[in-house]
């Protein structure tokens, strides 16, 4: 049976009362989706700053809103489509998780490589290991949780049952990319750096039909972007990671205040892998 299958047919919406028929809307139960699943990330954060003192909220908030934001997706899903939560099945789970990090250091890698090939990054030094290196983990597991849940679990899925795997990538990465628009330095090599890579992982997901490869990648990017080579994160900047480098030259290599993320070279390494994970993608076009 087809993942779509799970849905209520027209003819079941339409024998149902308007309330079902309504709640039935794919664009109501992205909607619905969107806020119940990505509303506890705010919440728990802001619960916990009023509750516990800064020096104790370290680690645990992050990863307390990630679980229940887990916890209320599966919820969800049970609720509205009657099925098991198979984009989260454990078997097979690990090697995904394992293949999703290396996924994302080497994009990473091959970013930074062509870089200092192009003389735009130059790199002075190492800095020592530490325990520093390892705490945002907890933040970034709940932004790579959390975003995916959202924007492959809800938004290209859902999307997807409706309107077919094109028109799913489409609007789901041009959703993802908005989502980014009030970060610093956005721009508009960046915009298409995070629809490439909104297409990237949809392919990943229509590949996969799972998350866990999704989730590791995009944790594993920002955290070598970040923490292993100490540059700026979709505009966000970073603390002195594990490398010590540079970055200088035109904005369209560098990716100027919003990092390498708004980088040519991220566009087309980005581009590259999204085709690649494209050419074997399990669709649904319709």
């Amino acid at each position: 049976m087809s993942e779509a299958a799970a849905i209520p047919t027209t003819n079941q919406a339409t024998s149902s009362s308007l309330p079902a028929r309504i709640w039935a809307h794919p664009v109501v139960r992205i909607v619905a989706g969107a806020v119940l699943t990505f509303a506890p990330v705010p919440l728990t954060m802001i619960l916990a700053s009023k509750l516990v003192d800064k020096p104790y909220r370290v680690v645990w908030p992050q990863l307390l809103a990630a679980l229940i934001s887990f916890l209320v997706y599966r919820w969800f899903i049970r609720s509205t489509e009657q099925r098991a939560l198979t984009e989260f099945g454990t078997r097979g789970a690990g090697r995904e998780v394992a293949f999703g990090l290396l996924l994302g250091a080497g994009l990473v890698g091959t970013v930074f490589a062509v870089l200092g090939l192009l003389g735009a990054y130059h790199l002075d030094g190492v800095n020592a290991v530490g325990l520093s290196l390892l705490l945002p983990l907890a933040e970034l597991v709940l932004v790579g949780l959390a975003e995916e849940i959202l924007f492959r679990g809800i938004v290209f899925r859902i999307t997807e049952q409706s309107l077919g795997s094109a028109w799913a990538i489409v609007i789901s990465a041009i959703l993802f990319a908005l989502g980014h628009l009030p970060n610093d330095g956005v721009s508009l090599v960046g915009i298409a750096a995070l629809c490439a890579y909104s297409v990237m992982q949809a392919a990943i997901y229509m590949r996969t039909r799972r998350l866990w490869l999704c989730i590791a990648n995009h944790v594993a990017w920002n955290y070598f972007v970040g923490q292993v080579f100490s540059t700026t994160v979709s505009g966000h900047e970073t603390k002195e990671g594990l490398l010590r480098g540079q970055l200088s030259g035109s904005e369209w290599l560098t990716g100027g205040a919003f990092g390498v993320e708004a980088s040519v070279v991220t566009v087309l390494v980005i581009g590259a892998v999204a085709v690649y994970f494209l050419r074997g993608r399990r669709s649904n076009v319709m």
